[in-house]
């Protein structure tokens, strides 16, 4: 099969060639030959970016796409590497909908609740609230109060 320049690549699994060129600089695909100073690419390059855009729309960060890639022995399947990171991309999503079940709460709570007249009446109210500590709030209250 011949070589690919950046630009099929590009157009083939529609990324910017500059993505490409950092997926490279970064270590996520091999490093291109070279051909009159351009880039040249297996056209194999073009499963693994359709592995790392596919990553990418499931919100995994880079470091966790280096890991399906890198982290494991070369006998590892690409099942059990998907299986493993897609656990713990799973538990981090759980974690995620309770801060935001909290967060919601808080905003339904400040809706009904807030009686107050001037931004300063609210913020010392908050203050006061704040000084609670932590340990008499239910874990999630805490956590959303933080993100707030």
């Amino acid at each position: 099969m011949p070589l690919l320049t950046i630009s099929q690549v590009a157009k083939q699994i529609g990324l910017q060639p500059s993505a490409i060129r950092y997926y490279e600089q970064i270590g996520l695909l091999p490093p291109a030959q070279r051909m009159s100073g351009q880039r040249r690419y297996d056209p194999t390059v073009v499963h693994r970016l359709a592995i790392i855009q596919r990553a990418r729309q499931l919100g995994f960060t880079l470091p966790q796409i280096r890991q399906l890639f890198f982290g494991y022995r070369d006998s590892t399947r690409a099942s059990e590497r998907w299986r493993t990171l897609s656990r713990k991309k799973l538990a981090e999503l759980d974690d995620l909908m309770d801060s935001i079940k909290a967060v919601r709460a808080l905003l339904k709570k400040l809706m009904t609740k807030c009686r107050c007249d001037t931004m300063d009446e609210c913020g010392k109210s908050m203050l006061r609230k704040m000084a609670v500590r932590p340990a008499m709030r239910s874990r999630l209250e805490y956590r959303a109060s933080r993100m707030l």
